[in-house]
């Protein structure tokens, strides 16, 4: 736990550091960057902290809702799976310092502050028929619980009033989506207490507002999700499954108007779960089914439109107080999370990016409206206008699964709690931080522009990378196996952030791959294919070189082979070649990650019959028969039809969460030297290698496979064998940078899955990370430009 703190804090004040002197002017181009011409000042990520630095690493740990002190310089969260809340100090928001527990006697569902207290939320039910809950009162001096209310139910939200005269809590009485066909209505009745904080909160008093009636879907299960407080004492209370909205005078507890939330009709949005984001599909009379909502004014508010039980409109809502609806966003989430790489194509016949909160917050002159995407961790920034001329000026990226937003306007800040956490699947829990400076944002380092249709390209889960030799503002990359209909990207660098401008899709017109293997081939008109793309080289010859990595072991009867495959410029599929059957007998599914090309006269020693290119392969990790921590890296000879083989020596993983290292991309640097990628599959503080190293094949001979096993003396007993000599020759490697303060510098945990490198002429790296398609993942793509990695290295 210390070395892991002590790594994080390192990783805060270098990355900060780094960031106040080098963070690039991005946004200056691209689709997104008009919707920031009349917007002066953004919101930029200055840290993060991973909540399990106030328990223990190997705990699970939840960050759901985060309210903070009066000074704004302790943060409170609620952490329902250890039962306790969290504390932390951002005196200096750069810097967040873990500040210590309180454990509860339930699971905590919400907290607010009212003057030194934090009033707690905490359910104690037995089942969804035996409810409970408490409000706990915490003194935030001495972090002692100094009050308990009993509450009739279970809690869910809980507000405090902006004169601190009121609290309000929602007892939700939440349904049991198991019983029956899991729909309401089901007993006991949802209902609200408001207490009166008027003296020490041991003279607090409390009343009980009842709801049953008020929606019209289940009148007797209205089961209320979340409340706001405005200036005049007004508390708005959202219904979700009831689809239903109530306003509540809280000095006389009346309820005194209240209205359906109404349904909306979309377009251009994705409503198939077929592994391809398709912005072609349409929904008709969507209930909007608001979760979090939020006051933007005395008369007005917004809901977050999560849906629960039949809708979800995939957007938000502004209503007038007298119930009228003044903006809908529509489609516009959607589609802004599928130009930014972050759309979760595996929601899509569910709720898309499923907005889960809203808050507002006013910052000098610019009144901001934050919606929390649940599914696409990303937080829509609005700039709200006079006359409902209301801007999306910018997008952030969250944690998995953001649950609290928290605008500390006082401090020029905005605070983000997401609840996921699975440190097997490499992201952790954790309260992101951003302020609002004069700084263009950093994010997204990658857009895209539109289609003809004039939806964007959708893109995620790159790989490869490469740049095209006789125009460095123009790279291409691929996606891997998490989407269908495999296709390379054209990307254009002269912007920030760089633009996807271009699609080409693969197409087995000509057979080349189902002469292979049939089954990576789409039955479709257009001979479409599925593989699994992890590098690209623009070929010499014209075209590209991709790698798709097998899976499966040899001998399981399912495995699929690696496969390199050359491509035109236009993607059609012109060759595939597979390893050497006695190398596919050692397969395992750390296959081929990265390609470079090389025209065969420049590479000395190589064999000519024909003009050639030398096309090399990165094998992930050792196979069967390969000496451990050796991985290969494969020379296929155009000209010859031969392969031959090196071995490149892998680092020991150092994480303390174990784990392996392997390869991902390659990159040719010219004068028989290339680049690759060293990674471990580690992420955040448990991250330690992510590192490009060079080396050079000159005056090193590869080897084909040998036809027979190298001999072993059997008379030796296997206890004292030594191990067997390498069958290839093993590569000298040279270290060129460290990766993880670059990973920093973002203000984000270190990302886990570095696979794209490319070099520039004048020694700039190109580094992209694979998003895994925003499953189990925030979806973050980072694009790094690395200057003078290469100095006078790089000789195309």
């Amino acid at each position: 736990m210390n070395s892991l703190l002590r790594r994080f804090v390192r990783r805060c004040l270098v990355g900060c550091a780094i960031a106040a002197v080098s963070v690039p002017n991005a946004f200056a181009q691209g689709p997104i960057a008009e919707l920031r011409a009349n917007t002066e000042r953004y919101f930029q990520r200055i840290a993060h902290f991973p909540v399990f630095l106030n328990t223990d690493v190997d705990e699970e740990t939840v960050a759901e809702i985060v309210a903070a002190s009066d000074d704004g310089n302790t943060l409170i969260y609620t952490d329902s799976e250890l039962e306790l809340v969290g504390f932390v100090d951002i005196t200096n928001p750069a810097s967040p310092v873990p500040a210590g527990t309180v454990e509860l006697s339930g699971e905590p569902t919400s907290v607010a502050v009212a003057g030194n207290y934090a009033l707690v939320a905490v359910n104690t039910s037995v089942d969804f028929v035996t409810t409970s809950g408490e409000l706990v009162v915490i003194d935030l001096t001495t972090q002692m619980m100094v009050e308990t209310f009993d509450l009739f139910g279970q809690p869910d939200s809980v507000a405090v009033s902006p004169d601190k005269r009121f609290a309000a809590v929602v007892i939700e009485n939440e349904r049991d989506e198991d019983l029956g066909d899991g729909e309401p209505p089901q007993a006991p009745a949802g209902s609200m207490t408001i207490f009166d904080l008027v003296g020490e909160p041991a003279d607090w008093t409390s009343r009980d507002v009842s709801f049953v009636g008020i929606p019209n879907l289940f009148p007797t299960d209205p089961e209320p999700e979340y409340v706001d407080i405005n200036k005049a004492n007004v508390a708005v209370v959202s219904f979700q499954e009831n689809n239903h909205l109530a306003l509540v005078h809280l000095p006389s507890g009346r309820v005194y108007r209240n209205w359906e939330a109404g349904t909306v009709d979309l377009e251009g949005v994705d409503i198939a779960e077929n592994d391809f984001i398709e912005l072609t599909g349409s929904l008709a009379e969507v209930p909007r089914e608001p979760d979090g909502v939020s006051w933007v004014s005395p008369l007005v508010f917004a809901t977050a439109d999560e849906g629960d039980l039949f809708g979800g409109s995939r957007g938000f809502t502004l209503y007038g107080s007298w119930g009228g609806v003044l903006f809908s966003s529509g489609n516009t989430l959607d589609q802004m999370a599928v130009r930014v790489g972050h759309y979760p194509e595996n929601r899509s016949e569910n709720k898309g990016n499923e907005p889960e909160n809203v808050e507002y917050g006013r910052f000098g002159a610019n009144r901001f409206l934050f919606v929390g995407s649940e599914r696409a961790n990303l937080i829509f920034v609005y700039r709200l206008g006079l006359l409902g001329r209301n801007e999306l000026v910018q997008v952030l990226p969250t944690g998995v699964g953001p649950e609290g937003l928290l605008a500390i306007p006082q401090r020029n800040l905005l605070v983000a709690a997401s609840e996921k956490d699975d440190r097997g699947d490499k992201f952790r829990s954790r309260i992101t931080i951003y302020s609002l400076t004069a700084e263009v944002p950093v994010y997204p380092t990658v857009e895209s522009a539109d289609r003809e249709d004039g939806t964007p390209i959708p893109w995620g889960a790159l790989s490869g990378l490469s740049v095209a030799p006789d125009d460095e503002d123009r790279a291409y990359t691929v996606h891997d196996s998490f989407y269908a209909k495999s296709r390379i990207f054209a990307l254009d660098l002269s912007t920030s952030p760089a633009v996807i401008d271009g699609e080409i899709v693969l197409s087995d017109s000509g057979s080349a791959l189902s002469a292979v293997d049939p089954g990576l081939v789409n039955g479709d008109a257009e001979f479409t294919v599925n593989l699994d793309l992890e590098g690209i080289a623009v070929s010499p010859a014209g075209g590209f070189w991709l790698v798709s990595e097998g899976s499966g072991a040899a001998g399981d009867g399912d495995e699929v082979l690696n496969l390199l495959l050359k491509v035109s410029a236009t993607g059609v599929i012109e060759d595939v070649v597979t390893l050497p059957d006695a190398v596919n007998d050692f397969q395992i599914r750390f296959g081929f990650e990265g390609v470079a090309a090389v025209a065969g006269e420049s590479m000395p020693g190589a064999v000519m019959t024909a003009p050639s290119e030398q096309v090399f392969v990165a094998f992930q990790r050792e196979w069967d028969e390969d000496p451990d921590g050796l991985a290969r890296i494969g020379r296929y000879d155009t000209g010859s039809g031969e392969w031959a083989f090196y071995y490149y020596p892998l680092e020991e993983p150092e994480s303390d969460n174990g784990g392996w290292v392997g390869l991902s991309d390659l990159t040719y640097l010219g004068d028989e030297r290339f680049a690759v990628i060293e990674r471990d599959n580690q992420a955040g503080t448990d991250a330690v290698i992510k590192r490009i190293y060079r080396f050079s094949v000159a005056r090193v001979e590869p080897l084909p496979e040998p036809s027979e096993p190298a001999a072993t003396d059997t008379a030796v007993a296997p206890a004292v064998m030594e191990p067997a000599a390498p069958k290839f020759p093993v590569l000298e490697k040279t270290l060129v940078r460290d990766l993880v303060p670059d990973l920093e510098v973002t203000a984000g945990p270190v990302l886990e899955k570095i696979e794209g490198l490319a070099a520039l002429a004048d020694g700039t790296a190109l580094v992209v990370n694979d998003n895994d398609g925003v499953d189990d993942s925030n979806g973050e793509t980072q694009l790094l430009r690395l200057n003078a990695t290469f100095v006078g290295e790089v000789e195309l």
